[in-house]
């Protein structure tokens, strides 16, 4: 054959071919070329003499090409290889923060940029790590870490414009997964990359970079390392995958999401490639002595049916923050600054306290709530409109539902119902918008009463002292005090405490308010539990944080004597937890949703408890005046048609809040009561534009209806299978004759029947009422304003409550 014409070297035919330049074929020896003047250029040399001078100017080109290629992996191999360059046990990957139940086992969210938790090699069953090896790397445990035919490969493609291509092994893919400088796709990456897994297979062995790997590589569905994919297809930690589940993880590795070329290897997304792939990897585990080999597991026998569906995203999304579990997030992020495991400064951070702002996303916490699964449950069957029969469901859009409640001995928030997710509005908690701008309170009208009957009996009045009832304006104001519409009710202005909260007259909470002071009341309120108060005449509402402030410099103005029942709002959390203190008997926990945080020691892998919960009860409310408030609300629950199952005793009480000032509609509506072993509160409202709140029949949202519903459907969901417990009996406090009421009518005669008359003459008069034993001659079975069966105009008291049938008021001797 003849030489090679100008730039004509050529590599083989076919696709794959690389040239240097334009390939061509010089024809064969024996056949001579053409000649004559056509042969010379103008400058008078032949067309042979120029093709060689072209020729030795690319070959130049291209050993000069050649030498600054190598020359440049030198000085980065050098360079690279003479640094100290920082090694994995120096540097942890960013992990997700997991939460869980009270039980310590349910996961209820994870929370981070990648949702990683990092495991040790103990913890990956060996058949797990031979799935790996076999889907990526089969000669992992016999060489030396690096893939030199890789190198030049990618080394030649990159100079002539070829496919770039990988086969790195284990040690070199985790290289370039754990170190951001390594994300490039050239030769010069290469060239560390396969530095870099030498010095780690130097330093490590097989174990500790399988380990190493296993714990960054990306699964896809937003699981990064091997433990979150577990959870995340098989909803299990790592150490208890099969064989047949490892394998499926493993082949998930090439390309676990779809790409434009390739629909990648989610059983999902692509189950025909995905099972081609996972018997890829069991067939090479079989050729490689890892399987159906003496001392080894068997061969599978069929492809894992238990792969959960995937979700819409990775951690941080559908991990828990886009559920009702989000806002429980969000207080926990609060608690872990309240306790300094975070900082907000950046000039204060350490190892051991990050940002507030990054502390869940990149910590990798392990986070154990006060959330109890199963009243988490009952909650969200009952309040939340999506789940199929719920009390929500089938209502009008605008309404809204939420629902907290709290063990009294010790302020655990077992379970908290404020919206589906955690990033809209909390509609039981506190809100703050971009501008500081603090909301989220609902005014609780009557339900507020407790506290303000709680500090009339610590000021001294009885439950059966007697107070004016009748509606009035008082003097230098314009407005009137008037109990739900009813200017006269039947006890006229002789009204016992305790017939005013059964019947939740306003206008005598309001005289007891004004004779005590409404700084008194708010006090109460501030010891049971209630953290911050919204005054009512500003636009946006303004709060006042009742911890940090003295309430007599807030009462009368702008709080005024309307405090007695209810006007201004205060969130459902914190209603939940005054009210917690009245099942505790006046001994006040705050309401909490932390329990424990643990952090991983990087070395050997194991938890460590770096912040436990810390009850500190302390009495803040008389036992006495406690068990005179619960003596009354435990005859509640009867009055509006709420009683728990099984003759459980519980109290409670409503409270309805008018839309806007005298507007005859509703717009907010509470019901809240407990047990000796639950507090809870619920309130109904509107999602977000206020609209009057109507039930699909039409009848006005009050208190005792679809609040009153959800509470007891929630409360006998919660707490069965508990034992019943029973309340201390009443103390009888205070001065009956501390009122500025009428006295007492005369007593009526205690045997009406005549002597001589016959009891079965029904010209006979007859025993008047049918009340409940112990009640005051009050009915069983009331249909008033606030019953579930007449709504009336909807306010107790008032627009804050629900109002009994009239009767004449009698006097309570418990």
């Amino acid at each position: 054959m003849g030489a090679a014409s100008v730039g004509a070297t050529s590599f083989g035919g076919g696709a794959g071919r690389a040239s240097v330049a334009r390939a061509s074929v010089s024809p064969a020896s024996g056949i001579a070329a053409p000649s004559g003047g056509g042969d010379r250029g103008p400058d008078g040399r032949t067309k042979s003499a120029r093709a060689r001078k072209r020729r030795r100017a690319n070959i130049l080109i291209a050993c000069f090409a050649v030498f600054i290629m190598l020359a440049g992996i030198g000085v980065v191999g050098f360079t690279y290889y003479s640094t100290n360059v920082v090694l994995p046990e120096d540097t942890a990957p960013p992990q997700a923060t997991t939460l869980y139940a009270f039980d310590n086992k349910t996961i209820i969210a994870k929370v981070g940029e990648q949702n990683r938790t990092l495991v040790t090699i103990d913890q990956i069953p060996q058949h797990v790590q031979d799935a790996v090896a076999a889907a990526e790397d089969r000669n992992f445990y016999r060489h030396s870490g690096v893939d030199y035919k890789g190198i030049a490969r990618a080394a030649w493609n990159n100079i002539s414009g070829g496919d770039k291509q990988g086969a790195s092994t284990i040690t070199q893919q985790y290289a370039r997964n754990a170190y951001d400088n390594l994300k490039d796709d050239t030769y010069a990456r290469k060239v560390k990359e396969a530095i870099l897994a030498s010095k780690l297979n130097d330093k490590y062995g097989k174990p500790q970079i399988m380990q190493h790997y296993l714990n960054v590589i990306y699964f896809g569905r937003g699981a990064y390392g091997i433990e979150a994919a577990a959870q995340t297809y098989f909803g299990k930690p790592a150490k208890s995958l099969t064989v047949a589940e490892g394998a499926v993880l493993a082949a998930l590795i090439k390309q676990p999401v779809a790409s434009s070329t390739h629909k990648g290897y989610d059983p999902a997304v692509n189950p025909v490639d995905a099972k081609s792939r996972w018997d890829y990897v069991i067939n090479g585990m079989v050729e490689e002595g890892w399987l159906d080999a003496p001392g080894k597991p068997q061969r599978p026998t069929e492809y894992p049916k238990n792969i959960k569906s995937p979700k819409n995203g990775g951690a941080g999304i559908d991990f828990g923050v886009n559920t009702p579990y989000g806002n429980v997030i969000n207080y926990v992020k609060v608690e872990m600054r309240e306790k300094g495991l975070c900082v907000d400064k950046e000039a204060e951070v350490t190892d051991q306290k990050p940002l507030c702002s990054q502390a869940l996303m990149a910590g990798g916490y392990r986070i154990r709530t006060t959330i109890d699964t199963k009243i988490q449950k009952a909650a969200v069957e009952a309040a939340q409109r999506k789940t199929k029969g719920s009390e929500l469901a089938g209502q009008p859009k605008n309404l809204m539902a939420a629902v907290v409640a709290i063990d009294p001995a010790n302020g655990r928030v077992v379970a908290y119902y404020g919206g589906d997710n955690g990033t809209g509005t909390d509609y039981a908690g506190k809100n703050t918008d971009a501008n500081g701008t603090v909301s989220g309170g609902h005014s609780p009208g009557s339900s507020f009463k407790i506290y303000t009957l709680a500090a009339a009996l610590k000021a001294g009045k009885a439950l059966e002292s007697r107070w004016k009832g009748r509606a009035f304006t008082p003097e230098g104001t314009k407005f009137k005090v008037s109990n739900a519409g009813v200017d006269n009710p039947s006890c006229g202005n002789s009204c016992t405490l305790r017939v005013s909260t059964l019947k939740s007259l306003n206008v005598p909470f309001y005289h007891v308010t004004e004779e005590i002071g409404p700084d008194k009341v708010i006090d109460m309120a501030k010891q049971a539990g209630v953290t911050m108060m919204w005054r009512t005449d500003t636009n946006p509402a303004k709060a006042y944080d009742l911890t940090k402030t003295d309430p007599k410099d807030i009462a009368p103005s702008p709080f005024f004597h309307v405090v007695g029942y209810g006007q201004y709002p205060i969130t459902v959390l914190d209603h939940a937890n005054g009210v917690a203190t009245f099942a505790n008997e006046g001994v006040y926990n705050k309401a909490h949703f932390l329990y424990s945080v643990e952090k991983q020691n990087e070395t050997t892998g194991k938890w460590e408890k770096i912040s436990s919960e810390k009850i500190e009860s302390k009495r803040r409310i008389d036992k006495d005046v406690v068990a005179d408030v619960t003596s009354v609300l435990k005859e509640y629950p009867g009055q509006v048609n709420h009683r728990l199952a099984d003759g459980r005793e519980a109290t409670a009480k409503t409270g309805t809040w008018e839309l806007k000032s005298d507007s005859p509609e509703n717009g907010d509506a509470w019901m809240i009561g407990y047990t000796p072993q639950l507090a809870t509160a619920v309130w109904v409202g509107n999602v977000q534009k206020r609209l009057p709140l109507k039930l699909s029949d039409g009848r006005k949202v009050s208190g005792a209806n679809l609040p009153g519903g959800i509470w007891e459907r929630f409360m006998n969901d919660a707490l069965k299978g508990e034992p019943k417990k029973s309340f201390p009996p009443a103390a009888n406090v205070g001065d009956p004759e501390a009122g500025n009421g009428d006295p007492p009518p005369p007593p009526e005669p205690t045997n009406p029947t005549p002597p001589d008359c016959d009891p079965q003459n029904i010209f006979c008069p007859q025993n008047p009422g049918n009340g409940n034993p112990g009640n005051g001659g009050l009915p069983g079975n009331p249909d008033g304003p606030d019953s579930p069966t007449n709504p009336g105009p909807g306010n107790d008291g008032g627009n804050s409550g629900g109002l009994l049938p009239t009767i004449a008021p009698r006097t309570n001797r418990e």
